[in-house]
C-alpha cells in the first residue's frame, strides 16, 4: 500500500491542477445537492419493535387523532396574580389564532378546561339538588299512597261488614267504587315506582358524572392562584416532522399575549430547532487548533493547510449528510457528530503529511520525492488509522438501530472524505507552496551542521544524534520509563478514581430540564414542575383495549374503573380518561408521574405499568400497554443498552486482531486494549460525575443534573476506539521499527516515543480543542458528547498513550514484541508506517 500511495503523491505533485479542480467541482456539486435535496433535521429517537412504537403505531390506525405532535405554551402574570380579565382574553384570543394555524390540529384553552370543571361542578350540584327534590317528592307521593291504601282497605272491611245489610244497587256501586279506588292506587304505585327507578337511575348516571369530573380534574391546567396556565398544541404531524416555519409561527402567535404583562414561555419540542449546527463556541475550538499549528509548524501558510482540509472534508461530507436527509430520516446529532470527527481527524490527518513533508524538506529531499515520500509513509499511516475509525463507525450499524445506524454511517462517511482529503488534496497544494510550507528562520536553523543534508532521517524525520538523546532517556518518554512500575501504577490508580462514577451510569434522553437556564424551554420546564407538579412535565399514554359492552355508560363506567385501578398504582400522581375511539374497543389514559419524566421512579413505574397488565385484565377486562414520549425515551435507553456489551465485544475484538496484524505481537494489542477500556471508563466516570451528578455544573451549565444521553455511551466507545487506535500506531509504530532496525527494546521504546510524540501531543490538543468546542454548544444533548470525547482523547493520548503504555513496553522489553512462530508465518506483513519504502531508494519498487 506504501508503494501506491507514494504513486499517488506523485501524480498528485505532477496534476496538481487537476485535483484541485475535480476537488472545487466536487464541493460544489455536493453543495448544490444540499440545497436542492435537504430535509428536515429531527430529534426522533423511536426504535421499531419497542412496546412505545408498537402502540404508537397501532393507535395511528385505531385513533389517529391522539398521535399528532404536542407541545406546551406556559402564559404567567408578570406581577404574580390571578389573570385579569383583560389578561384572559388575549390569551384566548392567542390560542384561538394558534388553533386556526394551518397544520394545528387542536388547541387546549386551560381557562376553558377551568369553565368546563367548574360549570360541569355546578351542573352536578343542580342535578343533586333536583335529585333530592323529586325524592323528596316521591317519598311524599309514597306517604300519600300508603295512606290511600290504608284508607281504602279500610272501606272494604266496612263494606265487607255491611254488604248483606245493603241493597243490591248500592252494594254494587259500591263495590264498583272500591274497585276503582284501588285500580287509582295501583297506578299510582306503578307510577311511584317508575318515578323512584328513574331517580335511581338518575343518581347512578350523577354517580358516573361525578366520577368523571373527578377524573377529569385531576390534571389542572391552571394553577390554584389563577397566575400561570398551560396550554397545550396539538400537531397534525409527529412533533419531529412540524416545520420550522409552523413552531415560529405558534411562539409569534403566542407572543401576542405578552402586551398585557403576561410572561409566555415554550416547552423545548416547540421551540427546538434543530437546523443550524454549527454555534460561535465550536469556533473557539478551530482557534485553538490553529493557534497550536502555528506554533508547530511556524508559518501562517502551513499551519492553515491542515485547517483547509479540514474544513473541505467536513464541508463535503457533512453536505453529502444534508443531500441524504431529503431521502433519509435524520436526527439532528448525525451532521454534528459527522462535523465533530471531520474537524478532529481532517487537520490531524493532514497535519501527519505535512508535517513528515517538512521534516525531509529540513534534511534536503527535493520536493516532488518529499510530496510522494511522506504520502506513502505518513499518508500509509493516515489511511490505516482512517480505515480504523470508519470500521469503528460503521460497527455501530450492527446492534441494528436505525437512527444509530444512520449515525453512525454519516460520521464514517465524512471521516472516509477526510481520509481522501489528505491523500490527494494535501499533497497536490504542498506542491503548490514550494518550500513556503518551511518557514525562513527554520531554514536557517536546518543549514547548521546538525541539519545537514547528509544526517541520517528518521521515520519522522528525526535524526540519529536525537535517537541517543532519547535512548538515554531524554524528555517526557525518558521520565516515563525510569519508573515503569510506579508510572504503570500511578496511570492505572489515576483512571480508576476518576472512573468510579461510572458505576452509577442512567441514560435518557434530553428534556426541557437539561436546556439552558436562561431559555424559555428551561423556563417552561421549571414552571410546569413548580406550579402543577414535576411529572405534568412527561405525560404516559396508557392505551386500554376495551371488550365490548352494552351502552355508552357501561363502557364509561369501565373506562372509569380502569383509570381507578391507575391511580392505585405507586408513584402515580394523577390519571385521566382522554379519548376512545369511535368503536369503542381503545380507550387512552393520561397518566401523570409523581415525578420528572427523568427520575428513576418514573421508570420504575413505566415498569409497574407494564408488569400490572394481567392485574387489569383480571378486575377489568382490560389489557393495557404504556406508550407516549416519555415511555419510548426510556424504551429506546433501554435498548441501547442492551447493545452495548454487544457492541463492545466487536470493538475489543476488532482492536485486539487489528493491532496484532499491525505490530505482530500479543501483547502490544493487549496493552493497548485495556489501556483503551480504561480511558473509555474514566471518560464515563467523569461525564457522569458532571451531567448526572452535577459536579461542577456551573463551569458547564448543567442546570438540571439527571441521567447521561442514552446514545452517548455507544458513541464513546466508537470514537474513542478509533481514535485511541490512531495514537497507537503513530506512536507504537515507531517502537517496532527502531527494534526491527536492531536498537535494544527498551531503548527502542524511548527512540520510537520521541519520533512521535510531537506530533500526536499537537493532534491530541488539536482534536481535545475541536471537541471541546462542543461543550457549549447550542444544542444541549451535544455538550455531553463534545465533553466524552474531549476528556477520553485527553486522558487516551496523554495518561494513556503517551505515559502508560511506554512504561509497559519498556518495563516488558523484547517480551512486548513476543509471537509465536506459527502465528508468525500465517500474518500479513502490514507495513503501515511505509517502513519499506523508506527503505528503497527513492521510493521505487525493484
Amino acid at each position: 500500500m506504501a508503494f501506491l500511495l507514494y504513486r499517488l503523491g506523485s501524480f498528485a505533485f505532477r496534476r496538481r491542477w487537476w485535483v484541485i479542480s475535480a476537488w472545487l467541482a466536487i464541493m460544489l456539486a455536493v453543495g448544490g445537492a444540499a440545497v436542492a435535496f435537504s430535509g428536515t433535521l429531527t430529534n426522533n429517537f423511536t426504535i421499531p419493535g419497542t412496546e412505545s412504537q408498537r402502540i404508537s403505531d397501532r393507535l395511528r390506525d385505531e385513533l389517529p387523532e391522539a398521535v399528532g405532535g404536542t407541545g406546551t405554551v406556559v402564559f404567567a402574570t408578570d406581577d404574580g396574580s390571578a389573570f385579569s380579565t383583560e389578561q384572559r382574553d388575549d390569551v384566548q384570543s392567542a390560542l384561538a389564532e394558534i388553533a386556526d394555524l394551518d397544520g394545528i390540529r387542536g388547541v387546549v384553552d386551560p381557562f376553558d378546561v377551568a369553565d368546563q370543571v367548574a360549570a360541569g361542578t355546578e351542573e352536578l350540584e343542580a342535578g343533586r339538588a333536583e335529585l333530592e327534590a323529586s325524592d323528596e317528592q316521591l317519598t311524599a307521593g309514597e306517604q300519600q299512597l300508603t295512606q290511600g291504601q290504608a284508607d281504602l282497605d279500610a272501606q272494604r272491611r266496612q263494606f265487607d261488614q255491611a254488604r248483606d245489610q245493603l241493597p243490591p244497587q248500592r252494594a254494587t256501586a259500591t263495590e264498583r267504587r272500591l274497585t276503582e279506588g284501588q285500580a287509582q292506587l295501583d297506578a299510582s304505585r306503578t307510577e311511584l315506582e317508575a318515578g323512584r327507578e328513574q331517580l335511581e337511575s338518575g343518581r347512578t348516571e350523577l354517580d358516573l358524572a361525578q366520577r368523571q369530573l373527578e377524573a377529569t380534574s385531576g390534571v389542572s391546567l391552571l394553577s390554584e392562584d389563577g397566575s400561570t396556565g398551560v396550554a397545550s398544541v396539538q400537531f397534525e404531524q409527529q412533533i419531529n416532522g412540524v416545520s420550522p416555519e409552523l413552531r415560529e409561527a405558534v411562539q409569534e402567535t403566542a407572543a401576542e399575549a405578552e402586551s398585557s404583562g403576561i410572561t409566555v414561555d415554550y416547552s423545548k419540542e416547540i421551540v427546538e430547532d434543530v437546523s443550524g449546527i454549527v454555534g460561535a463556541t465550536e469556533a473557539v475550538g478551530l482557534a485553538v487548533a490553529a493557534v497550536v499549528l502555528i506554533l508547530m509548524l511556524g508559518t501562517l501558510i502551513a499551519a492553515g493547510l491542515p485547517l483547509l482540509m479540514a474544513v473541505i472534508g467536513v464541508g463535503v461530507g457533512v453536505g453529502l449528510t444534508f443531500a441524504l436527509s431529503g431521502i433519509i430520516e435524520m436526527n439532528s446529532i448525525s451532521p454534528v457528530l459527522a462535523l465533530m470527527l471531520g474537524l478532529a481527524v481532517g487537520i490531524d490527518y493532514s497535519l501527519f503529511i505535512v508535517n513528515r513533508h517538512r521534516t525531509q524538506l529540513l534534511h534536503g529531499m527535493e520536493l516532488q520525492e518529499s510530496i510522494a515520500r511522506a504520502t506513502g509513509t505518513a499518508g500509509n499511516a493516515v489511511l490505516f488509522a482512517g480505515i480504523t475509525v470508519i470500521v469503528a463507525l460503521a460497527a455501530l450499524a450492527v446492534p441494528g438501530l436505525p437512527f444509530l445506524t444512520v449515525m453512525g454511517l454519516s460520521a464514517a462517511g465524512t471521516v472516509a472524505v477526510s481520509v481522501l482529503v489528505a491523500l490527494t488534496l494535501t499533497p497536490a497544494l504542498l506542491a503548490l507552496m514550494g518550500r513556503r510550507v518551511v518557514s525562513k528562520r527554520r531554514w536557517a536553523r536546518a543549514a547548521g551542521p546538525r541539519h545537514s543534508a547528509a544526517a541520517p532521517v528518521a521515520a519522522d524525520g528525526g535524526t540519529s544524534l536525537a535517537d541517543e538523546r532519547a535512548a538515554m532517556g531524554a524528555g517526557w518518554g525518558g521520565l516515563v520509563t525510569r519508573k515503569p512500575v510506579l508510572t504503570v501504577l500511578a496511570g492505572v490508580v489515576l483512571l480508576g478514581v476518576i472512573a468510579v462514577p461510572a458505576a452509577q451510569l442512567r441514560v435518557g434522553l434530553p428534556d426541557g430540564g437539561t436546556e439552558p437556564a436562561d431559555s424559555t424551554a428551561f423556563q417552561a420546564y421549571s414552571t410546569i414542575g413548580d406550579r402543577f407538579g414535576a411529572g405534568t412535565n412527561g405525560p404516559l399514554i396508557v392505551v386500554g383495549s376495551l371488550p365490548e359492552t352494552a351502552d355508552e355508560a357501561e363502557q364509561t363506567a369501565l373506562r372509569l374503573d380502569v383509570n381507578d385501578l391507575l391511580l392505585e398504582v405507586p408513584d402515580v400522581a394523577a390519571s385521566v380518561p382522554a379519548a376512545v375511539s369511535e368503536d369503542g374497543r381503545t380507550a387512552i389514559f393520561q397518566v401523570i408521574p409523581e415525578e420528572g419524566p427523568a427520575s428513576e421512579t418514573t421508570e420504575s413505574l413505566v415498569r409497574d405499568l407494564r408488569a400490572s397488565t394481567d392485574r387489569f385484565e383480571e378486575e377489568t377486562g382490560v389489557a393495557i400497554a404504556v406508550t407516549g414520549q416519555t415511555a419510548a425515551n426510556i424504551d429506546v435507553s433501554a435498548k441501547l443498552m442492551e447493545a452495548l456489551p454487544v457492541y463492545l465485544g466487536i470493538v475489543v475484538g476488532l482492536s485486539l486482531i487489528l493491532l496484532l496484524l499491525v505490530f505482530r505481537s500479543i501483547l502490544v494489542p493487549i496493552i493497548a486494549t485495556a489501556g483503551f477500556l480504561l480511558s473509555l471508563l474514566a471518560s464515563f466516570g467523569a461525564t457522569v460525575a458532571i451531567y448526572q451528578w452535577g459536579w461542577l455544573g456551573d463551569v458547564f451549565g448543567v442546570t438540571n443534573p439527571g441521567p447521561i444521553l442514552s446514545f452517548l455511551p455507544i458513541i464513546l466507545i466508537g470514537v474513542l476506539f478509533g481514535l485511541a487506535m490512531d495514537y497507537q500506531m503513530f506512536l507504537v509504530s515507531g517502537m517496532r521499527e527502531a527494534f526491527v532496525h536492531g536498537d535494544d527494546p527498551k531503548a527502542a521504546v524511548r527512540i520510537g516515543f520521541s519520533h512521535g510524540a510531537r506530533v500526536v501531543t499537537a493532534a491530541a490538543i488539536i482534536m481535545v480543542s475541536v471537541f471541546a468546542g462542543f461543550v457549549f454548544s447550542h444544542l444541549a444533548m451535544v455538550r455531553p458528547i463534545g465533553f466524552g470525547l474531549a476528556f477520553g482523547v485527553l486522558l487516551d493520548a496523554f495518561v494513556v498513550r503517551m505515559t502508560l503504555v511506554p512504561a509497559a513496553m519498556y518495563l516488558l522489553g523484547k517480551h512486548a514484541w513476543w509471537l509465536p512462530g506459527w502465528l508468525q508465518r500465517i500474518l500479513p506483513d502490514v507495513d503501515v508506517e511505509g517502513a519499506k519504502l523508506l527503505g528503497r531508494e527513492g521510493g521505487t519498487q525493484d
